[in-house]
């Protein structure tokens, strides 16, 4: 689950990393945990929120899918509030709003108020993906970024597996009917913590450039990079004036369409997976395969467990192996494991087992189509249309999201089987697709790649 628009950033130097830099980027990245913790947490809550508010199968999708259809809006206008107000300050405001839903989830006194919440969750998890992401790779050396960026991915699926565990721990207290609330409301810490950790980190000096604002960039540079600092700021100076020579330039043409039908196809495969609705409903998946609500909070905390796990593989080997190849692979191993999470509900046989397929189904998506989406959507656009199409890219994925939350426990009330044996076919459909039309990636510069997919 995870970041948008990357920026083009000063790289005249080799500038070492300092403390400064490893804090900012750290600290933006928290943002990246509270966007797992919020996005994942709900499954252990689906239970008790259906009884709370007398839910049916439908308004239990739109409950759990309401904070999705909030990441549309923040995605949205996450990068214009970066711009109009700054990468750091954005950060700030967006803290807050993961309190306040926090709390407001807690305290929730109806269905309609907690809609309401989990929205204003939804709305900071759409806009972190954007700023978080922004924010490091402008703050960030060059030789460092990938990687420093890759930190908030990482995050996002720390902040999945603290949620399973967090639900697990909470549910071994007993709290009878307010023990929802506890799940929701524990995230509030984590997000206080993020507010009073982006005051000890400085604006991006990227921004206060474009904003006109020198001297608070040189002073930036200055903790930033040390004694490269004046010859980063004509790096990015250099860099801002060409992007305005640039200008504006239409996404949707045909010079583009390579492009733009390739971010969208891994967008569209990365959800049709499954992969959300399955962490989204995880516990009623296992409920529904007969285990009990803490083994089923203790299952999904090995699901998590082994999310992380492949997550830090997948950004061992990715640049080794080619995202083409890990597409592969991910396509039939997830196949496989859907299938046999399939046959497991249609036979109703050994669904005490149901921990491995799905256990197998995650590590081959997080090696795969996790690690792989943004860092594919970020390479095959050429620099003028970059920012376009990585918010092309984030936009279908979110819509498709939040329209398979919507719908998978509608779906999946008449026959549990039913929504796997659809993801399953989807990913022989996406091993068919990315045979026959990715192209690889790997060890191509930008030009390179623009010339490949014929987009001069």
């Amino acid at each position: 689950m995870q970041p948008a628009n990357t920026v083009l950033t000063y790289n005249a130097a080799k500038v070492p990393l300092n403390r400064m830099v490893v804090a900012s980027a750290m600290t933006a990245s928290l943002g990246g945990l509270l966007f797992g913790f919020d996005t994942a947490v709900i499954a252990g809550v689906t239970r008790a929120l259906t009884t709370r508010f007398t839910l049916t199968p439908t308004s239990l999708g739109f409950t759990v899918a309401i904070a999705l259809w909030g990441t549309i809006v923040g995605a949205a206008g996450g990068g214009y509030a970066g711009n109009r107000f700054g990468r750091r300050d954005s950060l700030r405001v967006l803290a807050l709003l993961f309190i306040v839903s926090a709390l407001g989830c807690a305290f929730a006194w109806d269905w309609v108020s907690f809609l309401a919440f989990r929205c204003i969750a939804g709305i900071a998890i759409g806009a972190s993906s954007v700023l978080g992401p922004m924010y490091i790779a402008e703050i960030a050396p060059a030789q460092w970024r990938g990687r420093m960026v890759g930190s908030f991915q990482l995050n996002i699926v720390f902040g999945i597996l603290v949620a399973y565990f967090s639900n697990y721990v909470i549910g071994t207290f007993n709290l009878g009917p307010t023990e929802w609330r506890w799940k929701l409301g524990v995230s509030a810490v984590p997000g206080l913590l993020f507010l009073v950790m982006l005051f000890r980190i400085p604006r991006s000096p990227r921004w206060l450039v474009d904003k006109g604002r020198i001297r608070e960039a040189e002073c930036a540079l200055n903790q930033i990079a040390g004694a490269a600092a004046t010859s980063e700021l004509a790096a990015i100076e250099e860099s801002l004036a060409s992007d305005r020579r640039a200008g504006s330039q239409p996404l949707f043409s045909r010079r583009y369409r390579i492009p733009v039908m390739l971010a969208i196809m891994i967008a569209l495969f990365n959800q049709f997976s499954g992969i959300n609705p399955i962490l989204y409903y995880l516990n009623d998946i296992f409920a529904r395969a007969g285990f009990t609500k803490v083994s089923g909070d203790l299952q999904a905390v090995a699901i998590g467990a082994t999310n992380l796990i492949f997550t830090v593989v997948a950004m061992c080997i990715i640049d080794k192996v080619g995202r083409k190849k890990l597409l592969i692979v991910g396509s039939v191993g997830t196949f496989i494991s859907l299938a046999l999470i399939s046959i497991l509900f249609l036979t109703g046989k050994h669904q005490n087992l149901l921990l491995w397929p799905l256990g197998s189904f995650v590590a081959f998506f997080a090696v795969s189509q996790g690690s792989v989406i943004w860092v594919y959507i970020s390479e095959i656009f050429p620099n003028s249309v970059r920012a376009k199409g990585q918010s092309l890219g984030s936009f279908t994925h979110w819509l498709t999201c939040a329209t398979l939350a919507t719908f998978f426990p509608v779906v999946a009330v008449h026959t549990a089987a039913a929504p796997f044996i659809f993801f399953s076919s989807m990913m022989v459909l996406q091993l068919i697709v990315v045979i026959w039309l990715f192209p690889e990636t790997k060890g191509f510069t930008l030009e390179e790649l623009q010339y490949r997919l014929e987009t001069r």
